[in-house]
């Protein structure tokens, strides 16, 4: 995505919206009409055999008197309209959380990730979580980044080859993966942590041995991978 400075507007793709009346466009916005430009015509009737119109397309977001306050944040910050964007929504989606950050023991692959300071842990009994002793948490897919590392991972599946086993090709360290119960999320392992951000950790063991029982019994797993 290109740079783009705040409250500037990026040009629709396909027809451009039909133009304000210079009365509509005179007049202060208010309500629900603050975040779109003048007022649009109402949309045609649906004839019989005919495909619907097309889904009026976003609109920018309407500072208002935010405007200078919001630019001003931009340049002491030096941040570009996506970065700035960027840093309030991750303020609000992770209100409550820390970051983390992590890797392997080679230092080839390193993540962070935003989780709370008290770590809800599961310890798995599955063919492969006992033998390589598989303690993990589980986040959404978006509340984890990989900062180096993507071309030094492999990745080992079996049986129904859901769930992906990522570890370093160098020191053979999983520091995290993606798990059979929670595909749209990251289990991560809390001892791959860099030291400082956890507070207190509480283990749970889980039954893989019967997985599909154990995983539809189990009242939140799945959720844990939800934003």
């Amino acid at each position: 995505m290109g740079k783009a400075k705040a409250g500037s507007a990026r040009k629709p793709r396909g027809r451009s919206p039909a133009a304000a009346s210079p009365a509509a466009a005179a007049r202060p916005l208010r309500g629900k009409e603050s975040s779109r430009v003048g007022k649009k015509p109402a949309a045609p009737r649906e004839r019989p055999g005919e495909p619907p119109p097309p889904a009026p397309a976003f609109c920018p977001v309407d500072l208002g008197a935010q405007r200078e306050r919001w630019v001003t944040f931009q340049e002491r910050q030096s941040l570009t309209g996506e970065e700035a964007a960027r840093l309030l929504l991750d303020t609000f989606e992770y209100r409550g959380l820390v970051k983390h950050t992590g890797g392997c023991h080679c230092g080839a692959i390193r993540f962070e990730v935003w989780a709370s300071t008290d770590l809800h842990i599961f310890d798995c009994n599955c063919s492969i979580c006992i033998k390589k002793q598989n303690r993990h948490f589980i986040v959404p897919a978006s509340h984890f980044k990989l900062l180096k590392g993507a071309d030094n991972i492999t990745t080992y599946t079996f049986n129904t080859h859901r769930a992906q086993h990522t570890f370093c090709k160098t020191c053979g360290v999983q520091s995290f993966y993606t798990p059979r119960s929670n595909p749209d999320g990251y289990g991560i392992a809390p001892h791959c942590l860099d030291e400082g951000t956890v507070r207190s950790t509480i283990m749970e063991e889980i039954n893989g041995k019967e997985w599909e029982k154990a995983v539809k019994e189990h009242k939140t797993i799945r959720s844990m991978s939800k934003p």
